[in-house]
């Protein structure tokens, strides 16, 4: 029976969402089955920016989706931000040492099958629509979630 390791990602940094993917990723390479759960500023980390749309939104939902990051690559870091200095310092140290991007990150671990899972609530509450996120990340509740993690060896909370 395989190992499996939950993530959950309550926040959309930069910073913690590259650490989880960097986890999701080496989980996969090891034969572990890895289901991330997106939750709240989680959900910004899979937000399809060329889908995001003000069509059937409240005027607080418009605000907020036009104030949070529209996708995993415009997240900022959690420390050191310095509005934005920070993290294109990080980006550029990242290039330098050939380390992928956040998105090459992003994409291996789909590639490897990673499992993405969105709050149903949290993305009623954010005001997105599921088809405003990428077309990997499945919706379901958090009972649906808790069952899952129950059923994990590893369960991490970012």
């Amino acid at each position: 029976m395989n190992k499996k390791m939950n993530i959950l990602m309550f926040s959309g940094e930069y910073d913690k969402a590259l650490a989880a993917l960097i986890l999701a990723n080496s989980g996969k390479q090891m034969g572990i089955d890895v289901t991330m759960f997106f939750t709240f500023w989680g959900l910004c980390l899979v937000r399809d920016p060329k889908k995001i749309s003000d069509e059937d939104k409240s005027a607080y939902e418009k605000m907020f989706a036009n104030l949070t990051p529209k996708g995993i690559e415009e997240s900022p870091l959690s420390k050191m931000n310095f509005a934005g200095v920070g993290k294109k310092m990080l980006l550029e140290m990242m290039e330098e040492n050939d380390t992928p991007s956040i998105v090459d990150f992003l994409n291996g671990a789909i590639k490897k099958g990673v499992k993405l899972y969105g709050c149903k609530l949290s993305l009623e509450i954010m005001g997105f629509k599921e088809d405003e996120l990428l077309k990997e990340v499945k919706i379901i509740t958090a009972e649906e979630y808790l069952k899952n993690a129950l059923e994990s060896d590893i369960q991490l909370f970012i």
